[in-house]
């Protein structure tokens, strides 16, 4: 079985990569899961996991002529198969963003679940590609009207390209959001996964370099990425079929 889910937003500091590792290593308990940084531009996830040291990431993979093997690139941490994203320009401006599909489409032979962390914002080809790639959307926003409406646009854009919502997580919460969940969802086409708290260990998390739920598996915020991985009901998929969707996927040359 194999599943892809695109965790997006439709603006950056909403917590994606926070919520990307806490609920791969929710899914984790029941599933192999394999979290990629498909954020080729604005990439997070090495640091969360500490991988700030690797020598090889999914920049090598995207590079045209290179003999780097996808194997090189993914990292066995907390539970989970991680394969990071370099943050050099360098690496960006060389990366061709077409080639994701042949190295998520290698990923989905060897796992349960993939989850993509994606790109805050839909203005180029690497940034709407793990959208159109996956199966799902988790779409994680602040509880806000503007969040909202941003993250509807990404939800409008996935379903244009076939992409199912998975769900809203409402992220970041500082005080009661009956209303913003009401609205979400009745807006949205999945339900409101969780509502997660904002809170300070969240952070000290990011500064360890270490996924939410290792730093403080205890914590209010861990036990509602919990609640939220236990509502996707991850579906049966067969992998190499999977795969040649992947690898004959349309690449959008803009959103």
């Amino acid at each position: 079985m194999v599943e892809a889910f695109a965790v997006a937003s439709g603006k950056g500091g909403t917590g994606k990569t926070t919520s990307t590792l806490a609920l791969g290593m929710a899914l984790s308990d029941d599933h192999d899961v394999t979290v990629v940084d498909a954020d080729t531009g604005m990439a997070n996830l090495l640091f969360h996991t500490g991988l700030d040291d690797a020598t090889v990431t999914l920049h090598d993979l995207l590079i045209e002529g290179t003999a780097t093997d996808v194997s090189e690139a993914t990292y066995e941490r907390f539970g989970l198969s991680v394969v990071p994203c370099g943050t050099s320009l360098a690496g960006f401006a060389a990366a061709d963003p077409g080639r994701l599909r042949d190295v998520v489409a290698e990923l989905a032979a060897d796992t349960d679940v993939l989850l993509l962390d994606s790109p805050a914002a839909l203005g180029s080809k690497s940034a709407v590609l793990p959208i159109v790639l996956a199966d799902r959307t988790v779409i994680v926003v602040e509880p806000t009207i503007p969040a909202l409406s941003d993250g509807l646009k990404v939800q409008e854009y996935a379903r244009s390209y076939g992409t199912e919502t998975a769900g809203v997580l409402l992220n970041k919460v500082r005080e009661p959001a009956a209303a913003v969940a009401d609205q979400a969802g009745r807006h949205f086409g999945g339900p409101v996964l969780a509502t997660v708290p904002d809170s300070d260990v969240v952070r000290a998390a990011r500064r360890a370099g270490e996924p939410l739920l290792a730093h403080a598996p205890d914590s209010e915020p861990a036990a509602r990425f919990r609640e939220a991985a236990a509502r996707l009901a991850v579906r049966d998929g067969d992998g190499d079929a999977v795969a040649a969707r992947f690898k004959s996927a349309v690449v959008p040359d803009t959103p």
